[in-house]
């Protein structure tokens, strides 16, 4: 496991690294960097969420993106690595959601609903791409690693908004905030499953009414002195 471990840590700062080669200025090669590895991230997204994984090509995904089959290896060391940058893009929203929390201009409810709202974004885009992203994390050891970093991190930003909650009064301060940051995640990603299914209504939808059951399981209740004043 300290092996595979050490192979997903390569692979991710492989995927970091932004190509230094050419004459063009570093600011406009890194916009230039990163918008091509969005492209073939884009693209990969939809051939994966019509074939499935394991029939997507890196050939495919260079041949949509309209770029060279090396172009790809500047960013990614294989195809299934491409799927980290979901993850990548949803740990970006949960550090968004705690920096909101640090700067206390919104209550801790408000912090977090509109995180959720933020991680049904790429998965709500079809239930197509919902089903191969979970598909393609249960297939795969090197995408469920990258994964579950990513998912370790996002449950310690989590428990820290939600810690910050119970200080401010506005969460119940008997819970575990470690254990409500799980309770939230598993519920999105169940959602997440079950909405696949069909479709229907949005996932933004569907994440409103799971967040609407979450958060009153975790408020903290008047006679627990409510929020305290900024």
């Amino acid at each position: 496991m300290v092996h595979s471990q050490s192979k997903v840590d390569t692979a991710v700062k492989a995927e970091a690294t932004v190509s230094q080669r050419g004459d063009l200025p570093a600011g406009r090669r890194q916009r230039r960097a990163a918008e091509t590895r969005v492209r073939l991230f884009r693209c990969a997204l939809e051939l994966i969420a019509e074939r499935g994984l394991a029939n997507v090509t890196v050939e495919d995904i260079t041949e949509a993106a309209d770029v060279g089959k090396g172009t790809f290896f500047n960013y990614f060391m294989k195809k299934e690595h491409v799927l980290g940058v979901m993850a990548e893009i949803q740990l970006g929203k949960v550090r968004e959601a705690a920096q909101r929390a640090e700067q206390g201009r919104q209550t801790t409810e408000e912090v977090l609903r509109r995180m959720v709202r933020g991680l049904a974004e790429e998965p709500g885009r079809s239930p197509n791409l919902a089903r191969a992203l979970i598909s393609s994390l249960l297939a795969s050891d090197e995408v469920r690693l990258v994964v579950r970093r990513q998912m370790q991190e996002s449950l310690g930003l989590i428990a820290g908004i939600v810690a910050a909650g119970q200080e401010e009064g506005q969460v119940d301060p008997r819970l575990k905030p470690e254990k409500a940051a799980a309770q939230l995640l598993q519920a999105c990603l169940g959602t997440v499953i079950l909405w696949s299914l069909d479709g229907r209504p949005s996932l933004t939808s569907k994440f409103e009414e799971t967040f609407r059951h979450f958060w009153r399981s975790i408020a903290a209740s008047p006679a627990a002195g409510g929020k305290k004043q900024r």
